[in-house]
């Protein structure tokens, strides 16, 4: 059905052997490209008690308008090691004209997430437009989440939760640093 792949002059974002130029419209977000790494903590008021985990967060883009997201993070223990790995999600940021953005964020737990909001300044910030779950998922009725460059190397990270009967309230913070660097 599918002959032989044949060589052709593909726009950058096809080229193994280059990275693409980024889409005009990605321009307020330009400075998430990358992986950041660091440490964050949470609670909420349905856990038993506050913790500390470790993160990682990548941003890339392949040439069009849009940002591909994916997090993971692990709990520590009070020595600072891996206890086992907590939180995964993975998305889109699709960037539109005057800074709009519209994420869209899926959690294995059964969470999915299409958040609305603005990027200037070194700030986006996206609050939930819908919240999707799946039959079994723990109930999340809204979230907030807040990525703000507090210099070229940092990336500090925000995030409130309506879920379980809960009204939105604070529940993680972490601080990352490009690459994971400190």
């Amino acid at each position: 059905m599918f002959g032989p792949v044949q060589k052709h002059p593909y726009p950058d974002a096809l080229r193994p052997d280059e990275a693409p130029a980024p889409h005009p419209l990605l321009a307020p977000v330009i400075g998430f490209l990358g992986t950041w790494v660091g440490r964050g903590g949470g609670g909420y008021p349905t856990l038993a008690e506050e913790f500390v985990y470790a993160q990682e967060v990548t941003f890339s883009h392949d040439g069009r308008p849009f940002l591909r997201y994916e997090a993971r993070s692990w709990l520590l223990g009070a020595d600072g090691a891996p206890l086992r790995p907590s939180a995964r999600e993975s998305g889109w940021w699709r960037l539109q004209p005057e800074a709009r953005v519209e994420a869209l964020i899926t959690q294995p737990t059964g969470v999915a997430e299409i958040l609305v909001g603005r990027a200037g300044d070194g700030l986006v910030d996206l609050s939930s437009h819908q919240v999707a779950l799946a039959p079994t998922a723990k109930e999340v009725d809204a979230t907030r989440r807040r990525y703000t460059l507090t210099d070229e190397d940092t990336l500090d990270f925000v995030h409130d939760l309506a879920a379980v009967g809960q009204p939105l309230q604070h529940h993680l913070s972490a601080r990352l640093r490009r690459g994971g660097g400190s």
